[in-house]
């Protein structure tokens, strides 16, 4: 009795172990049993498993193998055909017959479908609702355990489907089945399969102590002292990084209320955002890292998603600071290459396009006969502010040796990421003469448009409601209708100069906007890269199920023994009927179709290009056109920031250390499963 109330405690274990979601759709329970084919004499033998005692299904109940031969002298069978079993198991199946649930499964040897099957299990007959069947029509699915590291399954894309040409005709039951209504939650069959994995795991460590499979104890000792060893390293370092951080977070709380720091917060915006981005990864990636029992979790699939979410955010942070390092052991070497490369653009940049570009604007551009006082004054004012701010940075020009190399320090210590915001901000600001520019122009353009719709408005006899957002009409007086005669033409004529001056100056601004858009793109790519799931789509495609298929490598009518049937169970009727005497068997693998790398990587990208479509390309050009509105950095996906995290140093320090050891058991087990 006591086995039994062992196997009762397992699966009664297991089920609890199970999700919320699957406790109320499906439970492990002993259902039958296991039994060898019929020998020549007739006789049911009993035959041992491999220690299989766990299947799981959607239905209420499952089948469990039993290992226990039955005693000397009570073999024989029952009048349904049931093998005679041992006390113990004799009770499970009297409990059983009363909820009307009760399957025993033979073993049908008489065909070898693969080297890993060699054996078909056959259901001999099944008892429900006060029935004996024995003909059945059995599906056989074989398919591996999911197992964390390796693989689970998945429904996927619809999309994702896979034409797998089947060597065996389907039986007709197969092709009825297609033709009604599906009524499994295929959702509750692929969670309870990808939790058959923790169901083996509950089961041997409550029968057998699991080997180790360690090849050497040599190197499982190796192993530990270096992951030991790596701890210490990595948690030091990164504990002497947080007091770096915390001094500097001190230092700037005091500061923050001065006019001197707002100002260099709105100037270099762009290089604040990304810096506290990185700080707080820096600061958390023990607390994300450490594991707080995933592995535990009873589904795969769970486990697997949890994983990935866990590790991706060091990932992003190594590969970012890889890149930056790269960045900046080039442009530290070569600093002075780039800093006469710089000056050199600039000064092209200054002489070739803005100064020749306001002195063609003065005269006649295009053959447009432009007002020569007004495109005299608007040149005079863009070339006096290019060479105001041309010999500003000619002074400055000394430090941009310098700048190169804090350019090349950020990308060293905080990323690919930090210094192409500090690029940005460094060209935000050096352009600040043409964005002036820029501005002062749109003004006055959209005054200038507005005053011309306004009048053109006054001589249709039209006026603008506020209130109700529409066009009413209006009787103007004759002395209004003069003043705006007089002010219509002088605005209509000076139109076009600047217009011209507007849409150049607009260009540029443009090209510069785009310029600091296509870094901030690269930056929220380098963001949102999921380098840890590219990684082991590469290594093993089975982490990224999308979909399912069968493979059908058997499918065969078997004969069923009338007299045997009479014998068993005299209350049987023996029908005549072909299509009761003979049972269909179909055996097939379960397999899985993969995520492509598009399907992978895209999920993660959607929030970069959510902002870019076509209602803002369009938005943006209406604005460009009345002036309204220039075209801006759109907002893209950067990773949330955290909130500031102090804790004591000794602290910090453990859970460091703490968190690299997990990861050592994280890998262990995915090399021992």
């Amino acid at each position: 009795m006591t086995t039994h109330m062992n196997l009762e405690r397992v699966l009664q274990g297991i089920n609890r172990k199970m999700p919320v979601f699957l406790q109320d759709k499906s439970k492990l329970s002993l259902l039958g049993y296991y039994a060898a084919d019929f020998s020549s004499n007739g006789q049911l033998l009993m035959v041992r498993s491999k220690g299989k005692k766990h299947v799981n299904s959607t239905s209420k109940r499952t089948c469990v193998c039993a290992e226990q031969h039955a005693p000397e002298g009570k073999r024989g069978r029952w009048r349904c055909g049931c093998h005679k079993l041992d006390a113990i198991l004799e009770q499970s199946r009297a409990f059983s017959l009363k909820d009307n649930i009760w399957a025993q499964i033979v073993c049908d040897n008489s065909q070898a479908v693969s080297r890993k099957v060699e054996l078909i299990p056959k259901v001999h007959h099944i008892h429900r609702m006060g029935e004996t069947i024995f003909q059945l029509d059995v599906h056989v699915v074989f398919y591996g355990i999911p197992v964390f590291g390796g693989h689970h399954y998945s429904l996927g894309f619809k999309s994702s489907s896979e034409q797998v040409t089947n060597h065996c005709k389907k039986p007709e039951w197969v092709k009825d089945l297609n033709r009604k209504r599906p009524y499994l939650d295929l959702d509750a069959v692929i969670l309870s399969i990808n939790t058959a994995n923790a169901a083996r795991v509950f089961t041997e460590a409550n029968y057998s102590a699991k080997r180790s499979r360690a090849p050497f104890h040599f190197f499982c000792m190796f192993s530990i002292l270096t992951w030991q060893l790596l701890a210490i390293l990595l948690a030091s370092f990164s504990t002497i990084f947080y007091v770096i951080l915390q001094f500097f977070h001190a230092c700037l709380i005091h500061v923050s209320h001065s006019y001197i720091y707002v100002a260099l917060e709105k100037v270099f915006s762009n290089t604040c955002k990304n810096m506290e981005i990185r700080c707080c990864q820096l600061l958390y990636w023990p607390v994300i890292l450490k594991d707080y029992g995933l592995r535990s979790q009873s589904c795969v699939e769970y486990a697997e998603k949890a994983a990935f979410h866990k590790h991706s955010m060091w990932a992003s942070l190594v590969v970012d600071l890889l890149l930056g390092n790269f960045l900046g052991i080039i442009l530290w070497s070569r600093a002075r290459a780039a800093c006469v490369w710089v000056s050199s653009f600039s000064e092209n940049a200054t002489n070739y396009l803005l100064r020749t570009g306001c002195v063609w604007l003065m005269g006649n551009p295009a053959g447009f006969k432009l007002n020569t006082e007004l495109a005299g004054v608007l040149g005079t004012i863009s070339l006096i502010a290019i060479q105001i701010w041309s010999t500003l940075w000619w002074l400055l020009g000394f430090f941009l040796i310098h700048l190169i190399k804090v350019v090349a320090v950020f990308g060293s210590l905080f990323g690919l990421t930090a210094a192409a915001a500090l690029i940005i901000d460094t060209i935000s600001l050096a352009t600040t003469h043409v964005s002036a520019l820029q501005w002062l122009l749109t003004l006055l353009y959209s005054w200038q448009i507005q005053a011309v719709d306004a009048l053109w408005r006054l001589f249709r006899g039209r006026k603008w409601n506020p209130l109700r957002q529409r066009l009413d009409s209006y009787a103007y007086s004759v002395e209004q209708h003069v003043v705006g005669s007089l002010l219509f033409t002088p605005l209509l004529l000076l139109l076009p100069t600047t217009s011209l001056f507007y849409i150049f100056f607009t260009i540029m601004k443009t090209t510069i906007s785009f310029v600091c858009i296509a870094i901030q793109f690269g930056i929220s790519i380098i963001h949102a890269t999921p380098y840890i799931k590219i990684f082991f789509w590469f290594m093993r495609r089975k982490r990224f199920p999308s979909g399912l298929w069968f493979e059908i490598v058997l499918c065969q009518r078997n004969a069923t023994n009338s007299a045997e049937v009479k014998s068993a169970d005299k209350t049987v009727s023996g029908s005549e009927d072909p299509r009761h005497c003979r049972s269909a068997v179909l055996v097939s693998f379960l397999h899985s179709n993969f995520l492509s790398l598009r399907q992978v990587v895209w999920p993660h990208y959607r929030n970069v290009f959510s902002d870019v479509s076509r209602s803002s390309i369009a938005l943006s050009a209406y604005g460009v056109l009345t002036g309204k509105r220039t075209p801006s950095a759109p907002k893209i996906g950067l990773p949330p920031t955290l909130p500031w995290v102090s804790i004591p140093y000794k602290e910090y320090w453990r859970l460091c250390h703490e968190a690299v050891l997990d990861c050592r058991q994280d890998c262990y087990c995915q090399l021992h499963q």
